[in-house]
Formats: C-alpha cells, structure tokens, sequence
C-alpha cells in the first residue's frame, strides 16, 4: 500500500529516493536538532516518552531495537529506566547518531548501547532477535512503511511487543484549529531561526498531515503481522502512542 507520507519530500537535499532526502537533511539539522525538538514541544515530548517506556515495562524486555533512534534521547531513557541486557539503536543518519555515541558515553551508558546504521527496509537481524522494537517520532519519515513494519515484525520474538509514538493532527475544536496555526507559522519560523534551515521545518508539519493516524494506523499494523493494536491519542491529540504484539 502506498501513502501520502511517502511522497512527502525535503525540499534542497538533492533529487534521490526520499531516504536519501531525509538522511541529507538529518545529517545537516543534526546539530541543533535537541534544542529544536524541545523548543517546539515545549518540553512536553519528554512525557510523552515517559509514557511509552512505561507501557513496556510490564513486559521487561531484555532485547531491544530502537528504530529510527536520531540523537539517542528514546533510547538512553529506555536503558536507564527499562534496564535490558542489550539496546541497538539505529538510524540512516550518522550524523544524528554520532551526537547519540557522544550521549551514551557521557551517560556512562556506552557498554548498554550501541548504535548502527540501517535501513529500517531491510534489517540485517536474524528472525526474533528482539524482545521489543521501538520507534519514536521517526517513522513518518519511512519510505516504504508497509515494508518497514513487516520487518520490524520479523525481528521481533513471538509475543514481543513493538511500541511506536508519532506526532499527529488534532482531530477536534479547537485544537485542530490552534494546531494548523502552530505548525503551518510557529514551527517553520522557530526552524529557520535557531537551524539556519529554510525547508526541514517545513518538511516536518507537511509530513506529520500526511501520515496515517489513528485506525488506519491500527489497520497498518495488523497488516504487518501485529495483534493487540491499540492506540492512545496524546496532549488533545497531539501525539499518538501505538501498541501492537507480534
């Protein structure tokens, strides 16, 4: 099944397939990405993470693959507070995750962690390596979507859990409304001031409106070999927080 999202593009980062558009525009906005993302939630994102981690906590994964992992933020707050044997974040960006090395090392957390590049398309794991598979604020930007959730699938142990938080369009009034303002003028304004980037800030709201939400979400997943979909819809729906068992 193809989706809007995956036509939704960068713009300036050259004319490849979007993988390439986006690792070009994550490697340049690398650098201020932390202080961006902050900004722009206004600090509530890091809650939102809370949630999700918490939601694996009953399942105590042991294995962990962190997918689409950028500076590290997700996957250092799952080792600190899940505490598994072994968490692999990984990214087409290496220069996201150079900034996410320098974090783990800092935070003592090098041994817990380790970052690779990959194509969340074409995973080089073997079959049911992973206890859970996360992904947070990422998997808008995917190519191919289908393709990435069947191997995400594939990857995960029978029984194992994968947990996804993506940011989404308010779907009732006012917010809705207050929302479009926010990130048609707030955002790209905010973007080009502290990133110095004219069109990643654009490319962030214009992805976000075209990326399924909610029950097509849901129906997505279970196409993908998931059971136990089920979503939860943050902040008036701001963001959402998927969860499905392979």
């Amino acid at each position: 099944m193809e989706y809007p999202q995956e036509k939704v593009l960068p713009q300036g980062y050259g004319n490849g397939s979007k993988r390439e558009q986006v690792e070009a525009m994550f490697d340049h906005i690398a650098p201020t990405y932390d202080r961006l993302n902050h900004t722009m939630a206004l600090g509530i994102d890091r809650r939102w993470r809370s949630k999700a981690i918490n939601s694996l906590k009953p399942y105590a994964p042991k294995r962990i693959l962190d997918v689409a992992t950028g500076t590290g933020d997700f996957a250092l707050l799952s080792c600190r507070q899940l505490q598994p044997d072994e968490l692999t974040g990984i990214d087409i960006s290496e220069g996201m995750m150079a900034i996410a090395r320098q974090k783990a090392a800092s935070a003592g957390l090098a041994d817990q962690i380790r970052f690779k590049r990959e194509d969340c398309t074409s995973l080089s794991f073997a079959d049911a390596t992973f206890d859970a598979v996360t992904v947070a604020f990422g998997i808008r930007n995917f190519e191919q979507l289908d393709k990435a959730l069947a191997e995400m699938c594939r990857v995960l142990k029978p029984g194992g859990h994968l947990v996804i938080l993506e940011l989404s369009v308010p779907e009732r009034f006012p917010m809705r409304q207050l929302y479009h303002f926010y990130s048609r003028t707030f955002i790209p304004a905010v973007g080009r001031l502290i990133s110095h980037d004219n069109s990643a800030y654009t490319y962030l709201p214009a992805s976000i409106r075209a990326f399924p939400q909610g029950e097509v979400m849901q129906a997505s997943l279970r196409r993908a070999g998931f059971s136990q979909v089920r979503f939860r819809r943050l902040t008036f729906g701001v963001c959402t927080l998927y969860i499905a068992e392979k």
